[in-house]
């Protein structure tokens, strides 16, 4: 009797524990149905290849190693073929060249690719990657830094540490440290990697709202930077989201035993923390500018909230964080997104709706609310496609949902390269603009 009510009283306890979704599918089925989609719109006319005018993209590559990231899910090799030979239409026959790689730009975004060839030299050990890999390591030897040892987001950015930065280089280096540097290089490599995170917070992190500054300039040059503190003047929430998945990724493959561990994880509980209390209560998303919720012009922003709920799920799963309060905040996220920001199309095809395309800072962008929201907002960015599909993989493992490979439809064709390329269009003047 007494065992039959303490079942009883696990199971209702386990109600509460475990907040249910509002759709049929699982998230795991949501991601396949999502890349399925993606790639198929994609692959036919080689959309991400060379050839067709795309550029070593962090962004695109994002997305390629999302989809391998499902692969591993699946144990399938489902996107495979399509993943290698979008990014191997980059690499020259060695992989010791790299099209439209420019290292003298000394640009951390040309670094982030470098993840996706970390992931295919691991699953394939073709040497090929491995070169790709060593010359895209060699550019940190010779980045820039601020006086502290920070790295400069690139050269024509002097002194300025980006958010966004710390995604495109710290979770390629760190990769790079565990699985291939000297054991004698190790140790130096890794408190580099935990001095960037450490720097970041210790320059952007803002007391009051929680939140950290998009960018933070050492020499108060910059228009857009406070003359005391260097900040950037607004919380924008893509940045705030690629600082979150440095961090998790970075982990992934830093030492247990590093003295600034315990510090890392206490940086990602207070960005944790920021980012729950300024979730929209009404739809679980996040605005655009973080801590402007519904002010005339703000909207709710696909990339960032996709970023938020992968990186809060993956740092529940790893134990990084523990499931309460996290686990409702990634719930009502999760939901939120699929409600308000993915869109079913009359063919099934999905979209992620409401992305803003681009944002930075410099070179006539000021950062005030006025400049963010008026950034162009287009579908199926991929910095937010990737981050979608990785939060679905995160959020069956978080629930246990083990989905089993029968409610996966099978791969479908995806018709690489069957249509024609389309012809780049005649390259402009360079914009000095980046894009994040």
């Amino acid at each position: 009797m007494k065992s039959t009510r303490l079942l009883s009283f696990v199971c209702l306890l386990s109600s509460f524990l475990l907040p249910t979704f509002s759709f049929s599918q699982s998230p795991l089925e949501r991601s396949v149905r999502f890349a399925d989609s993606r790639v198929a719109a994609l692959a036919p006319a080689k959309r991400l290849n060379l050839e067709s005018g795309a550029s070593w993209d962090y962004a695109n590559f994002l997305f390629l190693n999302s989809l391998l990231a499902l692969d591993a899910r699946l144990s399938q090799t489902r996107y495979l073929d399509y993943v290698r030979a979008t990014a191997g239409s980059f690499l020259g026959a060695d992989g010791k060249t790299i099209a439209k790689y420019k290292p003298d730009e000394h640009s951390v975004d040309n670094i982030a690719p470098g993840r996706l060839i970390e992931t295919l030299y691991k699953i394939t050990k073709d040497e090929r990657y491995l070169n790709t890999i060593k010359l895209l390591r060699e550019q940190i030897n010779h980045q820039k830094r601020t006086a502290e040892g920070g790295f400069w987001h690139k050269d024509r950015y002097p002194h300025q540490m980006w958010l966004d930065g710390l995604f495109m280089l710290s979770p390629f280096y760190a990769d790079y440290t565990a699985n291939l540097a000297p054991d004698s290089e190790k140790r130096a490599a890794f408190d580099d990697i935990a001095k960037q995170i450490i720097l970041m917070d210790k320059n952007a992190y803002d007391e009051k709202t929680g939140l950290y500054y998009h960018a933070w300039d050492e020499a108060r040059e910059q228009s857009w930077a406070d003359k005391t503190t260097g900040h950037s003047p607004n919380f924008w929430s893509r940045a705030i989201g690629w600082y979150a998945m440095a961090i998790v990724d970075v982990l992934d493959n830093f030492p247990a035993d590093h003295p600034d561990r315990p510090a890392i994880l206490a940086i990602f509980k207070k960005l944790a923390d920021g980012v729950v209390k300024w979730q929209d209560p009404a739809s679980g998303c996040w605005w655009q500018v973080t801590d402007q919720g519904s002010r005339e012009g703000n909207y709710l922003e696909a990339t960032s909230s996709c970023m938020f709920a992968y990186a809060l799920a993956k740092a529940i799963n790893r134990g990084w964080l523990p499931r309460d309060p996290y686990l409702a905040a990634v719930t009502k996220a999760y939901d939120g997104i699929n409600t308000h920001l993915i869109r079913q199309n009359p063919d099934g095809s999905l979209d992620l709706t409401q992305c803003c395309k681009v944002a930075g800072l410099g070179y006539g962008r000021d950062g005030t609310f006025d400049y963010y929201v008026h950034e162009p907002i287009i579908n199926n960015d991929n910095k937010g496609t990737g981050p979608y599909i990785l939060a679905g993989i995160e959020l069956d493992r978080l629930f246990n949902k083990n989905t089993p490979l029968s409610a996966i439809p099978p791969a479908p064709d995806f018709r690489y390269g069957t249509k024609p390329v389309p012809v780049p269009a005649k390259a402009a003047a360079p914009k000095p603009a980046a894009t994040k």
